[in-house]
């Protein structure tokens, strides 16, 4: 069985926990940022976990997992 590749897209966009959770960057933060309220820039710093649904197609993407 041949090895899987790791999509390159993924490995610059996401994170794994040691728990096997996926971290994802903030969503809606590159431009346009005068129309959000403070609050919501304020909410979406650092990194935050992924919805279960949305994590598992990550994993699948990134077979062998990421540093």
């Amino acid at each position: 069985m041949p090895k899987l590749k790791t999509k390159s897209s993924v490995k610059k966009r996401f994170k794994m926990t040691a728990t096997g959770k996926v971290l994802s960057g903030p969503q809606g933060k590159r431009h346009n940022l005068m129309a959000r309220t403070q609050t919501a820039k304020r909410s979406a710093r650092g990194n935050q976990v992924m919805v279960e649904a949305d994590a598992k197609t990550v994993r699948q993407w990134a077979p062998y997992g990421l540093d």
